[in-house]
């Protein structure tokens, strides 16, 4: 008999889920699962096993659960999800409590409540079958990460000082308790925003993290919760409309998303009647040469899911415009990992089919960091990082809007003239791309991009102000 773990990370959202189980008994379950669930069945084909169990940590409000859709796959697999902490879930579920014991064959995985990211939050101790009370593991969910903790603060205010009282309980009360060696295998890594500075280790130690985790050394909780509130990145708009979909029961999509592919002529009389929101997830100097006006354009890169569930809205289909039709699953999946699965249609042929049927194009210049630096004062200067990179280092007289809060414009205290320049920079230009999109959808004249943006202004020697 061999234990089975796998994990299965997706990038871009920065989640990890697991596949554990044993081959002796054949049996398996999948914890926190994604909405794209076929790599779960191949690998309970290569393993030789049978999924039987889909547990959640938690009501994740940062991805689209994929339990209802493995469920649908497999048929007789039953759901499993906390009966703590009063949550309530709209769709058919068995409701586990702390102490509750699940065995696969050698492998035995006990509940444990570890409230604080939410109320309900549990985790999944792992051991081995004859030593129960020994565990060797810990599916931690969003309670602890590497270098970091599950934050308190996404059920709002009213939740926050009680939910950051029951993280310190959990953190001090239960994981400081156990011994060094216990692994811990996070539903994050690097890059999400359910943590704040989450490392970029798949996995940690108790140990470790008792020696470098900033969030279990402390001992007093008033010192605890300033910490905690001081380091939180900020909370993306759509962390709330996932929670309330992943708690109703997620829609079941059974491959990817659905999308019919539209002629140009067909396109164009959709994007004319305005029902729909325009994406062009091709790269942002393409984009930069020629666009449907009108549209957002958020690359095809991972982190496409993140932000078209910060920009979009979940209430009207989508439009795409794609630099290759090859591509098309990969593309829609990453709009449905954060719930975007009403799609209106593609663009058939691409750009390259718009433009030889003669119909209208956009554009959004580009500004070398160089271009920028000669004429910076004929530009008004636009920041769209986080505050926090902001704060570290930005050009001298930039004002500063972060992207994530752009779903309805530029709105703020900004003092922008829409008749004037306008030169938009983030880390890389992905990001700045975005900004300049919605900016120049929502009526400002001149945008410009900025390629390579601060990793090019540095590289370039310009100066950097803090």
């Amino acid at each position: 008999m061999t234990m089975v773990f796998e994990s299965v990370q997706t990038a871009g959202i920065a989640q990890i889920s697991y596949l554990i189980g044993d081959d002796g008994s054949q049996t398996a379950a999948v914890v926190d699962p994604r909405p794209e669930v076929e790599v779960y069945l191949e690998l309970s084909r290569k393993h030789g096993v049978a999924i039987t169990h889909i547990f959640e940590t938690h009501i994740h409000a940062d991805f689209m659960s994929g339990a209802r859709e493995l469920k649908q796959r497999l048929g007789s697999a039953e759901i499993l999800a906390s009966g703590e902490g009063n949550a309530t879930y709209d769709f058919p579920i068995q409701k586990i409590q702390h102490g509750d014991r699940f065995s696969f064959g050698s492998v035995t995985l006990t509940v444990r409540h570890t409230p604080g990211h939410t109320p309900e939050h549990i985790s999944y101790e792992l051991a081995e079958k004859d030593r129960e009370n020994d565990p060797w593991g810990v599916l931690s969910g969003d309670s602890l990460f590497v270098s970091s903790a599950g934050r308190p603060d996404l059920l709002g205010e009213d939740e926050t000082e009680e939910l950051t009282k029951q993280l310190f309980q959990t953190l001090r009360d239960y994981y400081l308790k156990l011994d060094d060696g216990v692994i811990i295998y996070p539903c994050h890594g690097a890059g999400s925003a359910c943590g704040a500075d989450i490392g970029e280790r798949p996995m940690t130690t108790i140990g470790y993290e008792r020696r470098t985790n900033d969030f279990l050394k402390h001992a007093d909780f008033e010192k605890f919760k300033s910490f905690v509130k001081e380091g939180a990145p900020p909370v993306p708009q759509h962390y709330p409309i996932l929670k309330k979909i992943n708690a109703r029961g997620p829609v079941l999509i059974g491959t990817a998303p659905a999308i019919t592919g539209f002629p140009p002529d067909e396109f164009h009389n959709a994007v004319k009647q305005g029902k729909s929101q325009l994406v062009d997830t091709r790269q942002m100097l393409a984009f930069g040469g020629g666009h449907i006006a009108g549209a957002i354009n958020i690359g095809d890169r991972p982190e496409l899911s993140v932000w078209a569930g910060d920009l979009l809205s979940y209430d009207k289909p989508i439009l795409l415009v794609m630099e290759d039709e090859t591509q098309l699953d990969w593309i829609v999946w990453h709009f449905g990992y954060v719930g975007l699965t009403n799609f209106e249609g593609y663009l058939a042929g691409g750009m390259k089919a718009w433009d030889n049927k003669g119909l209208p194009l956009a554009t959004l210049p580009q500004i070398s960091v160089q271009g920028l630096d000669e004429a910076k004062d004929e530009f008004q200067v636009l920041d769209v990082r986080s505050p926090s990179e902001f704060e570290n280092g930005h050009i001298s007289g930039a004002k500063h809007k972060y992207v994530a809060e752009m779903r309805d414009g530029v709105n703020g205290n900004l003092g922008l003239d829409r008749d004037k320049p306008v030169a938009v920079y983030c880390g890389s230009g992905y990001r700045a791309s975005i900004a300049a999109s919605v900016m120049k959808r929502d009526g400002f004249k001149e945008v410009h991009n900025v390629p390579g943006s601060m990793q090019a202004w540095k590289n370039a020697g310009f100066k950097v102000e803090q």
